[in-house]
C-alpha cells in the first residue's frame, strides 16, 4: 500500500538492535541525503528523530508514494556506512515499517511521541535540552535548528496563527505529553506481515472473514476501511496489469513455437516478412480475444502503437 500524499510514520531499526549511526557525522550524512530526496521526491517531513539505533518518520508521501523515496534513502545510506565502516552485510533490519495514520485525529500526537524520544531515552532531560537538541525535528519546530527542508509551518499552524503563540503552544503541549510511556499503538506491529501481505489481506476480504483492525492503519474504523479499500484496488490492478502481460507472454511463445520463429524477434521489433506477418497476427489476436489495447500490446511487442494499430487494420481488412 503506498497512496500519494498520505500521512506514514516510518521506522527504520538497525540489524538486530545494531547502530547505524556511530558519530555525529553519520547523523548528518543521513540528513543530507534526506534533505536531496525530499526534493527530488516531493515527499514532506513533518517529525522525524535520528536514534543510535532507529529512526523515526513523519511524512506525506510524494506523487510516487514512498516505497521509492525509502528505498533510494536506505541504500544509499548502507552503502556510505558499510564503506567507512568496512562492513559488509545488510545495516537495516528488513526493509522498514510504515504505519498509514489519520492526520486529521493523529498528527499532532503522532509529533509529540517522536520527538519526545530522546527525553524517554534518557538522552536529554528535559524540554530545555530538547530544544537544542540537533538530532530530533523539535529544534526545527522551535526555530533552534535551521534546517529549511521541514514543514514546520504545516505543524505550527495548528497551534496559533503567529509564529511566537504557535511555538509556545506548542511547546506547551509537549510539555503536558513528556511523561508518556511507550505507546504501542503509535508504533504499530506486525499485523500486515503475519496475514502474508496485503495480497493476503485481500484473499480474506473475499472469502468474508472480518478484519477489525490493522495495526499497519492508525484511525478510525472508517479510516481502516477506507484505506484497506485503496490498498484492495491498487493490488488487483496490478493483478490484472500482470495478468495481461502473461497472456501476451503465452500468445507470443505459442505461436513461435508453431511456426519456428525466435520470440526474441518478435519481441525486438524484427522487421523480416515472416516475423511481421506474425506480429500483425499476435496483435490481432490479442485486440479481438483478449480486449487488450493497441498501446499495451505495443509496449510488449517492441513496436509502436501505430504500426500495431496499422497490423490489425490490414488482418482484418484481409479476412472481410
Amino acid at each position: 500500500m503506498d497512496t500519494p500524499g498520505t500521512l506514514h510514520h516510518i521506522m527504520i531499526r538497525g540489524m538486530e538492535g545494531a547502530p547505524i549511526f556511530r558519530q555525529d557525522s553519520d547523523r548528518q550524512t543521513f540528513l543530507d541525503r534526506l534533505g536531496k530526496l525530499i526534493g527530488a521526491t516531493g515527499t514532506r517531513i513533518l517529525a522525524w528523530v535520528l536514534m543510535d539505533n532507529h529512526v523515526h518518520l513523519l511524512i506525506f508521501s510524494g506523487p510516487k508514494g514512498i516505497s521509492q523515496f525509502m528505498r533510494r534513502l536506505l541504500t544509499g545510506y548502507a552503502i556510505y556506512y558499510n564503506r567507512r565502516y568496512s562492513r559488509r552485510g545488510h545495516l537495516f533490519q528488513d526493509r522498514y515499517k510504515s504505519i498509514v495514520c489519520d492526520k486529521d485525529s493523529y498528527l499532532l500526537e503522532l509529533v509529540r511521541y517522536l520527538h519526545l524520544n530522546p527525553m524517554r531515552a534518557g538522552i536529554v532531560r528535559n524540554l530545555e535540552e530538547l530544544n537544542k537538541y540537533k538530532w530530533s525535528g523539535h529544534s526545527v519546530l522551535v526555530g533552534k535548528s535551521p534546517i529549511v527542508w521541514q514543514e514546520k509551518d504545516y505543524v505550527l499552524m495548528r497551534f496559533g496563527d503567529n509564529s511566537r503563540k504557535a511555538i509556545l503552544n506548542y511547546l506547551r503541549y509537549m510539555g503536558e505529553g513528556k511523561a508518556q510511556e511507550h505507546r504501542p499503538e503509535l508504533v504499530g506491529g506486525g499485523f500486515i506481515r503475519s496475514l502474508g501481505g496485503w495480497s493476503r489481506v485481500v484473499t480474506l476480504r473475499d472469502r468474508g472473514e472480518m478484519i477489525e483492525h490493522d495495526s499497519r492503519i492508525l484511525g478510525d474504523g472508517d479510516f481502516v476501511k477506507r484505506i484497506l479499500g485503496e490498498a484492495e484496488k491498487g493490488l488487483r490492478r496490478q493483478i490484472y496489469v500482470k495478468e495481461k502481460k502473461d497472456i501476451i507472454t503465452r500468445a507470443v511463445g505459442d505461436y513461435c513455437a508453431k511456426e519456428g520463429i525466435l520470440e526474441s524477434e518478435i519481441l525486438q521489433g524484427g522487421q523480416r516478412w515472416k516475423v511481421a506477418k506474425a506480429r500483425a497476427t499476435i496483435a490481432f489476436q490479442l485486440s479481438r480475444d483478449w480486449g487488450i489495447s493497441m498501446a499495451e500490446i505495443a509496449r510488449n511487442l517492441g513496436v509502436s502503437t501505430s504500426a500495431i494499430a496499422n497490423a490489425i487494420q490490414k488482418l482484418e481488412a484481409d479476412q472481410k
